[in-house]
């Protein structure tokens, strides 16, 4: 997290009722997982715990965020727009549960009529790969006939990791000639059958981008 101070505040631009209003986001997948007012008390003690706090304007008082439910939310960075009048704060969701009515992102909404939302709501829009991952995922779960993903699942082992073999080979070659849309191509390939033999071994794809975040901090190697 960029070390932010108390000056921050300074720079951004209130609303007459002295709030301004803030995005959650995910800060893995980019998912945005809610919105909420902060005002300079929320913004201090969001410094200087760690810890998200808003401005609850139905209770008119601090809110910290899931004091009672546990599913609080860990800073990993804020950023504010160009005109300083929103906030934009990256967190770590505990519980992946952001929603009061447990669902992950209170953005589930895409039909006519409301639904209930919960635990099985529509997950919120993400990062291309993440996506992909939820669509194979839906395969494992859901087969469809003339599937390539389920072929491949079917395969096992022997099928999927022949493919990756395949397909980390033709990457290679397209490297060595040196065609950007070759490249480009192969490279999806092979992310795709990566992420067919994580969900075929039970491991999800936000294991690796916990990882590949872990290794970002990680000290250099000789």
């Amino acid at each position: 997290m960029t070390q932010l101070s108390s000056s921050l505040i300074s720079q951004l631009r209130f609303n007459d009722a002295g709030l301004i209003p803030a995005v959650a986001q995910d800060w893995l997948d980019g998912a945005v997982l809610m919105v909420a007012w902060m005002n300079k008390e929320s913004i201090e003690h969001t410094l200087n715990s760690g810890q998200v706090y808003y401005w609850s304007r139905s209770r008119a008082e601090l809110w910290h965020k899931g004091a009672t439910s546990g599913h609080t939310q860990t800073v990993r960075g804020i950023r504010y727009d160009c005109d300083a009048d929103v906030l934009l704060i990256s967190v770590e969701q505990k519980g992946d549960v952001a929603c009061h009515t447990g669902a992950r992102s209170c953005f589930y909404e895409d039909r006519d009529e409301r639904s209930e939302g919960g635990k099985n709501a529509l997950q919120p829009p993400a990062d291309a790969c993440t996506e992909l991952f939820r669509v194979i995922r839906d395969r494992q779960s859901k087969p469809e006939v003339g599937s390539y993903t389920n072929k491949l699942l079917e395969g096992g082992d022997n099928r999927i990791l022949k493919k990756i073999g395949e397909e980390s080979a033709e990457f290679v070659m397209a490297c060595k000639d040196d065609v950007c849309d070759e490249i480009v191509g192969e490279a999806a390939d092979l992310i795709f059958h990566l992420q067919v033999a994580l969900a075929h071994h039970g491991v999800n794809w936000r294991q690796v981008q916990e990882k590949l975040a872990e290794r970002r901090g990680a000290p250099r190697r000789e």
